[in-house]
C-alpha cells in the first residue's frame, strides 16, 4: 500500500532527513536572483542553492573560484526574499574557509547574518573538519560536498569523473562518514560512480543528494540555468534539459528588434 506523502509547509533540514526515512527524493535546484528564486520556490523545489556556480552563470568567469563573499551575500539575500518554502543553501566561496576555522566561522556568521540563508555548504572531507567543526559550534547548518569539488579544480586539473579509482574511491566513503559524524545535515556528491555513491546513501543517515552520481541517492540538484537550456555549451552526461531557452530566448529578442526597427512595436493598443 502506498503512503501519502508528508506535505512540508517549509522545509527545514530535519524535514530532509525526514523524506530520506520516508523514501521520498529531495529535489534541489540553484537561484541566485529573485525572481528566478520566486519562480522555483513556487514550483516546489525542496532546496535552493545559492551556489558559487554564480561566478559562472551569473558573472562569468571560467571558475567557480573569483566570486566573493560579498557577491556571495549578495545573491544569497536576493533568493531569501523571494523564498517561502524551500530550504536555502548558500555556498562559503574559495578562500573563505580553508585552512582557517576562525575565517570560516566568520563566514558563515556573516552569510547567515547578513543573507538570512538557512544553511552554508562547504567543499571537502577530513581537510576542512576544523572549520565545519567550529561552523557548526555557533548552531549553523552544514551541507557538506565530495566527489568533484569545483573550488580545487586547479588542484584536480579536470571535471572529470571523481573516485574511479578504489583508494580515492575509500577515501570519499571515509570523508563522508566523517562529515556525517560531525554533524552535516546532508552532502551533496558530485560526478562520481552510480555504484559508489549508492553505497555512501545506503551507508549514511543523512541525505545525500547526486548531481551527476546516478539515481541510487537521495535527491538531485542540477544548475537551473542548465536544465532551463539557457547554456548552451555545456553538455555533460548528467544533464537533462527540459527546455531550450537559449534558442526560445533568442528567438524573441531577434523579433523584439525586428519590430522595433520595422516600427511594429509599440502599435496603436500599446502605446497611451
Amino acid at each position: 500500500m502506498s503512503v501519502a506523502k508528508k506535505q512540508y509547509k517549509r522545509v527545514t533540514t530535519k524535514s530532509l532527513v525526514e523524506m530520506k526515512s520516508n523514501n521520498e527524493k529531495i529535489s534541489m535546484l540553484t537561484a541566485y536572483d529573485y525572481t528566478m528564486a520566486k519562480i522555483v520556490d513556487g514550483a516546489g523545489i525542496d532546496v535552493i542553492l545559492v551556489g558559487d556556480s554564480a561566478s559562472n552563470v551569473m558573472a562569468g568567469h571560467e571558475t567557480t573560484l573569483p566570486i566573493t563573499l560579498n557577491e556571495m551575500i549578495y545573491h544569497a539575500s536576493s533568493v531569501i526574499r523571494a523564498v517561502e518554502r524551500s530550504l536555502v543553501v548558500v555556498d562559503l566561496p574559495f578562500g573563505t574557509y580553508q585552512g582557517n576555522s576562525k575565517n570560516a566561522l566568520d563566514s558563515a556568521i556573516r552569510i547567515m547574518k547578513e543573507s538570512g540563508g538557512h544553511a552554508v555548504k562547504l567543499e571537502g572531507g577530513s581537510e576542512i573538519s576544523e572549520s565545519i567543526s567550529r561552523i557548526l559550534t555557533a548552531g549553523i547548518p552544514v551541507m557538506g560536498h565530495l566527489g568533484l569539488t569545483p573550488q580545487s579544480i586547479y588542484k584536480f586539473g579536470t571535471y572529470t569523473v571523481r573516485a574511479k579509482e578504489e583508494e580515492e574511491a575509500k577515501k570519499l566513503l571515509e570523508d563522508a562518514l566523517l562529515l556525517e559524524q560531525l554533524g552535516c545535515f546532508a552532502l551533496v556528491l558530485e560526478k562520481v560512480p552510480a555504484k559508489l555513491a549508492q553505497e555512501v546513501a545506503e551507508k549514511l543517515s543523512i541525505p545525500v543528494i547526486g548531481i551527476g552520481a546516478g539515481g541510487g541517492v537521495d535527491g538531485q540538484v542540477l544548475v537551473t540555468h542548465d536544465m532551463l537550456g539557457m547554456t548552451h555549451e555545456f553538455n555533460p552526461r548528467f544533464l537533462r534539459r527540459y527546455l531550450d531557452l537559449y534558442q526560445e530566448m533568442t528567438n524573441a529578442f531577434e523579433q523584439y528588434n525586428k519590430d522595433v526597427k520595422s516600427q511594429d512595436f509599440p502599435n496603436s493598443s500599446e502605446q497611451y
